[in-house]
Order: structure tokens, then C-alpha cells, then sequence
């Protein structure tokens, strides 16, 4: 069993035992989170949940910590104009431990 949700603008494919990281949610370590915003929950034998069985689910997960994604490095440049720039970036996540699909 799985099923797809949508968190941070974003939308994760996750099953029982899936450990995925997202955007930074607000909470603690060890705290219990419900995402609520369950796009589709697909069974053991391939059925698709629909209407108020989709309406009802929901997505327990356990948050394992959190932390900064590796350094992405943007450099930009010009040529024949002696322009360079050189940036970085390291996004924030959280890191979720999937629970249970409940339906």
C-alpha cells in the first residue's frame, strides 16, 4: 500500500516504513504529524481509493529530524565582459518517518 501527498508545494509518493525529506514543517523531534492532504492511496492488489475513502485518509509520520540539503553552487557568467558571479544555496528540510496509511 501507498499513496501520494502534498506538503510544502510538493507531492511525495511515501509506504509504511519510508523515511523522506521535505520542506522545514514546524515541529519537534519525535512530535506526530497527520497530513490530511492525501492525493490518492493505491492498495496491496492495485485499487485505487476514491471519493469519501480518499476524503477519510490520512498520512501518520514521525519526525526523524532535520538539517541542510548539500551546497548547490550557481555561477554566472559573461564572456568578453569580465562579469562573474559565484553563489551558493543549502535548503532547509525535515526529515519524516512514515508511520501508517490510515484509511
Amino acid at each position: 500500500m501507498y499513496a501520494v501527498i502534498e506538503t510544502g508545494g510538493k507531492q511525495y509518493r511515501v509506504a509504511p516504513g519510508d523515511t523522506i525529506q521535505v520542506e522545514t514543517i514546524p515541529f519537534e523531534k519525535d512530535a506526530e504529524i497527520e497530513f490530511s492532504g492525501v492525493i490518492t492511496v493505491v492498495n496491496d492488489d492495485g485499487g485505487v481509493l476514491t471519493g469519501e475513502q480518499l476524503a477519510n485518509a490520512r498520512v501518520v509520520a514521525t519526525v526523524a529530524g532535520s538539517g541542510r540539503g548539500e551546497k548547490i553552487v550557481i555561477f554566472k557568467f559573461k564572456r568578453k565582459k569580465q562579469y562573474k558571479r559565484s553563489y551558493g544555496h543549502r535548503q532547509n528540510y525535515t526529515e519524516l518517518k512514515i508511520n501508517d496509511i490510515v484509511v
